[in-house]
């Protein structure tokens, strides 16, 4: 089956390892998405990554109500190292974050990390709910991987373990901020080889967890134009800006 062919076959993510020639066994969620979701039959192709191995073609080998058999076959990707861009974002209103979770994942974000802020006003996710929309946007957008998603923390603890070899991109509504252009392009910031973008939560950060903020010495901060955005388009944008000017965006298309 040719690669223009098999862009358009379905694709799973599985934590099992990835081999030519392996058959592995569907778990009870996948099984019910390919046989009533998907609507596979046996003989049906698929494609099937870990996060590991790369990308690999499988074919449907067997099938009842209750599993699906999958046999692997070549490996038709190998696993590519991606940017390394943390989002660091406060919880908001579930479809706002759901789409901000989902755009993250498409946008290539290798970690999730949700904190908790004083305007912080949902305290708590599903992480299991979390992880199953970010693995859906993985494998609708040809990823390799899903990214990883971490425990709500506050935003000092997130600050007291930082490392001090990423640079912190804080989105910020007011006080003192560079347009997202100049930062990314400046050699400060250049000098980081990995990156975080923090987002607040509705209503913004307040001002003493900016100066909190300002007193972190790898910390950048950024202005996204003249108007203010929500917390989820601020995130979209400026995980877009550093794509284009830092990340993968320039690669050439597989």
């Amino acid at each position: 089956m040719g690669s223009e062919n098999l862009r358009h076959t379905h694709r799973i993510f599985v934590p099992n390892p990835l081999a030519q020639g392996e058959t592995l066994s569907a778990n009870p969620d996948q099984t019910h998405h390919l046989l009533h979701v998907l609507r596979l039959k046996q003989g049906d192709v698929l494609r099937l990554f870990n996060g590991r191995d790369g990308e690999y073609r499988g074919g449907v080998a067997g099938a009842d109500k209750k599993s699906v058999e999958i046999t692997l076959h070549e490996q038709i990707r190998p696993q590519l190292a991606e940017p390394d861009l943390w989002l660091c974002c406060a919880p908001i209103k579930k479809a706002h974050f759901d789409t901000m979770l989902e755009k993250a994942t498409e946008l290539g974000v290798s970690e999730i990390q949700p904190i908790l802020t004083h305007r912080t006003q949902i305290r708590e996710i599903n992480a299991d709910r979390v992880y199953s929309l970010c693995r859906e946007a993985s494998e609708q957008s040809e990823r390799l991987s899903v990214p990883a998603v971490g425990n709500p923390v506050s935003l000092q603890d997130m600050i007291d373990v930082f490392p001090k070899d990423r640079a912190l991109i804080v989105c910020a509504e007011w006080g003192e901020a560079d347009p997202v252009h100049k930062v990314l392009l400046s050699p400060a910031l250049q000098n980081f080889p990995k990156a975080a973008i923090l987002t607040g939560p509705e209503g913004g950060l307040a001002a003493e967890e900016l100066g909190l903020l300002r007193n972190t010495p790898n910390a950048f901060f950024i202005r996204l134009g003249p108007r203010i955005l929500r917390a989820d388009t601020a995130a979209i944008a400026a995980l877009a800006c550093w794509q284009a000017v830092a990340g993968d965006w320039k690669s050439v298309p597989r």
